[in-house]
């Protein structure tokens, strides 16, 4: 069993090479829990109305199996649900469920983005990516799907338009308060492309009067590199970038 630890610790690559997802019934929340949540989460949406209360999964456990095997247990509820991070008496909080990308230039920098102040998470510096959304319908939560979400989270926050059969399963990281995230390597592209990408992604949302989630770029090599990143960092970016220079 992979314990979820204490909120803000740092994060970790897991090596993981299968991957088994098990949708799992959501923790019945008690009244003092939900009054606090819903407090939460009301003072943040006066303070950003962009916040929506739409449908996402977030991460019940996840546990070895084998060597190199982890099974993840998810759970359907909605971005209400993480307002449960400020409630410090809660015992039915989950963290999240993520899918980040990584996108190589072809000299081999790593494309990094940093939130926008539209976001949940303003200035933080990570991998292009984000929370995972229910399957449709009777549609399985499969590695294809999450594959499909990632190439979905990667135009929509870098422009860049890869089909999911091109993104290949690189790794599962785990964030400091206990998140899954599932991440995918991009095939490389040259710098040129990926910056005029994104900035005809950037200037086509603010020219329909949104904030792009992403507000800019960075271009890097390794982890000596990340202090260059003004502002904060998700946990798990340095072990990702480390990870990523020893392998190439």
């Amino acid at each position: 069993m992979i314990e979820q630890s204490a909120r803000g610790s740092g994060g970790e690559l897991l090596d993981v090479h299968r991957l088994r997802l098990v949708e799992t019934a959501a923790p019945r929340l008690t009244p003092e829990e939900r009054q606090a949540m819903d407090r939460v989460w009301d003072a943040k949406v006066r303070d950003n109305p962009s916040f929506f209360d739409g449908p996402v999964l977030v991460c019940a456990g996840a546990r070895r199996e084998g060597p190199d095997g982890l099974a993840i247990s998810w759970v359907r509820t909605t971005y209400r649900h993480f307002a449960l991070r400020r409630v410090p008496f809660s015992t039915s909080w989950l963290p999240s469920f993520f899918v980040s990308v990584l996108q190589p230039a072809d000299d081999g920098r790593l494309l990094v983005g940093r939130m926008s102040n539209s976001t949940a998470a303003p200035g933080r510096w990570q991998l292009p990516g984000g929370s995972l959304e229910p399957p449709e319908g009777d549609a399985p939560l499969d590695l294809a799907a999450l594959r499909r979400h990632a190439a979905r989270e990667l135009i929509e926050e870098t422009g860049i338009d890869t089909s999911p059969d091109d993104l290949t399963f690189w790794n599962v990281t785990r964030a400091g308060n206990g998140g899954i995230g599932v991440l995918f390597r991009a095939p490389s592209l040259p710098e040129a492309r990926l910056r005029e990408r994104f900035e005809a992604m950037a200037a086509a949302e603010r020219a329909q009067g949104r904030e792009p989630e992403l507000d800019n770029i960075f271009l890097i090599h390794s982890t000596a590199q990340l202090p260059l990143l003004v502002g904060p960092h998700a946990d798990y970016l340095e072990p990702i970038v480390r990870r990523y220079a020893e392998t190439g």
